[in-house]
């Protein structure tokens, strides 16, 4: 079912640009701070092509997406960015830090290039909706440069794990092609897979996954716009063609090191709120153990006690809360929802899929009936805003620029591949891989020039 084949990556020549300071966190990820120290460090630094600065008076003939395709060109041209001499797959590790703990994992993938497969087909399928504003930016992009920088982070489940093992043996058999720490702490490894029996026993394990989505839902439907447009534009399309497929990085859910961080939710502006009319109305759902502290000394305690029960009760359904209180008082609350609860009733408009996702239950079951946060007000932004961390949640709460913060548990990968494909979406929000995947740790030409080709004539 999936195609995925070997391909010749361009890869940053490390003579003459040091991996540390040229590869990048995927685009959606940098911040104004991290592109202006990209920027700062490297003049080859992928920044300039993967979101590079806009002036005031650029035309369409010199433009963002113009500038990087000439500084990719001449990164190629003086070998700065050099193509391996044969196709390859490409082991790709990252050793890292559970964020909030000491736990070290190392999670293992491979980086091939996949076939493009409209949704339809089901052999590839996306677990969030996406926005039409990114996928502008990223085919303007594609249209200039023909190339992907980014990786598509994919999901498969193989649970003999007979590619992991595959990929196990080439990271024994040579030193890694690239190593770096990045601004995480994370540590980036890479190793090329250019034998014939590797490279074939991976293709074949591979052939009857279904693919789902963990992070690029817009560069993944980017890509399938640039491969239409170019169908378009030739007579006979040519199924192998490089835009027929896309940079892909391939993470078994069986695999050791998949780590899938929580989002919590922070609400404000919300009117004449009331913890204790919330509670009521949630008092038939839900029970509610507090953590009560009246001073800083017994805040930490009290904080600290709320994770770990929060944490213990992940498979009974519970949710952390934290509301603002004016009383001398206050406390943490673990929400769980009653033993056979009726979830058909409490959330009547989602599928019985959905239903048991903690996600959904926090927005269905409590944000909207109980605080009138609606749909529209969550992809506004109007009420509610995100944190990775639960210390930032709560703080924000103690320093009154959030009226309640809800902690979420884990989603677990088994939820995500069971929804995804059963061809429904998760609410906007509901994962977090970590880490990201380094964007020009590879790189795959979409077109066998830099020049574009009308091949209809």
């Amino acid at each position: 079912m999936a195609q995925v084949q070997p391909f010749r990556a361009f890869r940053y020549n490390p003579a003459r640009a040091p991996f540390d300071r040229v590869l990048t966190q995927p685009y959606d990820k940098i911040s104004p701070a991290m592109k202006e120290k990209y920027y700062a460090s490297d003049a080859h630094n992928l920044i300039t092509v993967e979101k590079g600065r806009a002036f005031a008076n650029d035309s369409s003939q010199n433009n963002v997406y113009s500038r990087a395709a000439s500084a990719l060109q001449d990164w190629i041209h003086n070998q700065i960015v050099v193509q391996d001499p044969a196709p390859a797959f490409y082991v790709y590790t990252q050793e890292y830090t559970v964020p909030g703990t000491d736990e070290r994992r190392t999670r293992r993938g491979y980086i091939g290039a996949g076939k493009l497969e409209d949704y339809s087909a089901g052999v590839v399928f996306r677990h969030e909706q996406t926005l039409s504003g990114p996928k502008a930016d990223r085919l303007e992009l594609l249209r200039h440069t023909y190339t992907h920088t980014g990786q598509l982070f994919m999901l498969y489940t193989d649970a003999e794990r007979r590619i992991d093992a595959i990929l196990v043996e080439a990271e024994a058999s040579s030193a890694p092609a690239t190593e770096l720490r990045d601004e995480y702490g994370v540590v980036h490894r890479l190793w090329v897979i250019a034998e014939p029996e590797r490279v074939e026993a991976i293709r074949q394990a591979m052939a009857d996954k279904k693919l789902v989505i963990a992070d690029g839902h817009h560069r993944y439907e980017t890509a399938i716009n640039y491969r239409n447009e170019r169908r378009s534009q030739t007579l006979h399309p040519d199924p192998n063609a490089p835009y027929e497929f896309a940079m892909m990085t391939f993470i078994n859910t069986r695999g050791e090191g998949l780590t899938i961080l929580p989002t919590h939710r922070v609400a404000a502006n919300l009117l004449d709120f009331s913890w204790p009319s919330v509670r009521r109305h949630l008092e038939p759902w839900f029970t509610a153990e507090a953590f009560s502290f009246r001073d800083e000394t017994e805040q930490a305690d009290a904080r600290n006690k709320f994770l770990s029960h929060l944490a213990e009760r992940h498979a009974e359904r519970s949710i952390g809360v934290y509301p603002s209180g004016q009383s001398a008082k206050r406390a943490y609350y673990v929400l769980t929802l009653r033993p056979g609860a009726d979830l058909a009733q409490l959330l009547p408009n989602v599928s019985p899929l959905q239903r048991e996702l903690d996600v959904v239950l926090l927005h269905e079951g409590i944000l909207e009936p109980a605080l009138g946060i609606t749909p529209q007000a969550v992809t506004s932004e109007k009420n509610l805003t995100y944190e990775r961390e639960a210390a930032a949640a709560l703080e924000a709460v103690d320093k009154g620029a959030a009226q309640i913060a809800f902690l979420l548990n884990a989603c677990d990968v088994e939820e995500v591949m069971r929804v995804a494909t059963s061809g429904e979406v998760l609410p906007q929000k509901s994962t977090d891989f970590y880490p990201k995947l380094l964007s020009g740790i590879t790189m795959y030409r979409v077109e066998d020039t830099a020049k574009h080709r009308d091949t209809s004539a």
